[in-house]
């Protein structure tokens, strides 16, 4: 079942129609409404193409969480082969914002961690709506740990609004955990690509995105608060969120362009929720070329190209 965002009512009105035509065929009619059938959806193709090709920041923040746009699951199941899921951080217990395991990307045997935030109201309140606890994030730590001792990349990818900013957390040490785990990265041995496939929202993303290389699906978002956030802090309101998304330059584009991030992954026309499956293949292909390259450096080599990556961003 489709879902249609609200700048996207133009499109769903033409599909609507298009659907209503379709179900009037019923064989026995000798009127031919395939010619408009098929008007129609020309017509609706190319609002989608128009519509896609000048999205603002607000606007690629409402695709970047589209209830239908595929999740770390999704992607195991479609862009990987043989996951071993592994659980919990050794100290507290376990979190299913954060999901990790042994997997194979076109053959080769990887780490892969990442976030997940659930795609119904039972799988949700479980994965907590993909915002991770400090024992995500120990786990997290545990996982690249055990990449490295036996000389595993590691893969991540990136879905979450942000750390979960609840007192449990805080009484954990969830900003310990959160800076435990981005050293941990930074300090890995082994090659690590990052991507962002839907938010990637403060130290929360973060701390699970200090790679050698960052990538972004197209209509994904980076930033280190939400749009509704910096909204409420600057201008007292959370209607502001549009503007702030585009003071914030929190897309893909915009942090190419700044070198925040290394690439941008194309989604399908739409957005990635219109074809998760070509999603998931290009966005392992993309993966696949990274660690390719970063196969050839050693371990100290990693670390420095890791340290001179992040500590060149916001240089001139």
């Amino acid at each position: 079942m489709k879902s249609y965002l609200d700048f996207e009512k133009p499109i769903a009105e033409l599909d609507t129609r298009v659907a209503e035509l379709r179900a009037t065929q019923d064989g026995s009619s000798d009127i031919d409404i395939e010619a408009e059938i098929a008007k129609l959806a020309a017509k609706s193709e190319a609002m989608l193409a128009s519509t896609y090709g000048k999205l603002t920041p607000w606007q690629k923040t409402q695709v970047a969480r589209h209830p239908l746009r595929p999740h770390f699951v999704d992607y195991v199941e479609m862009a990987f082969t043989d996951f071993v899921p592994l659980g919990g951080d050794r100290l507290y217990g376990e979190d299913c914002a954060i999901l990790g395991g042994f997997a194979r990307l076109n053959g080769q045997r990887v780490m892969l961690i990442g976030h997940e935030k659930g795609n119904d109201t039972a799988s949700r309140v479980k994965h907590n709506f993909g915002m991770a606890k400090p024992e995500g994030y120990r786990k997290a730590i545990r996982l690249m740990e055990m990449a490295s001792k036996f000389g595993l990349p590691v893969v991540t990818l990136v879905d979450t609004a942000g750390a979960f900013p609840g007192i449990e957390a805080e009484e954990r040490g969830q900003a310990e955990a959160i800076a435990r785990s981005t050293e941990a990265c930074l300090a890995l041995g082994v090659p690590m690509v990052a991507a962002i496939v839907g938010e990637g929202g403060s130290g929360g993303a973060v701390a699970i995105a200090a790679a050698n290389k960052v990538l972004m699906l197209e209509h994904s978002v980076y930033s280190v608060i939400s749009p509704e956030g910096a909204s409420s802090i600057l201008w007292r309101t959370p209607e502001k969120a549009a503007d702030a998304a585009t003071a914030m330059k929190v897309t893909a584009q915009d942090l190419l362009e700044l070198k925040v991030i290394d690439g941008i992954v194309e989604e399908p026309l739409g957005g990635a929720h219109r074809d998760p499956a070509q999603t998931a293949k290009a966005l392992a292909s993309a993966i696949e070329k990274e660690l390719a390259k970063l196969s050839k450096l050693g371990a100290e080599a990693l670390v420095r190209q890791r340290e001179e990556r992040f500590l060149a961003i916001g240089s001139l």
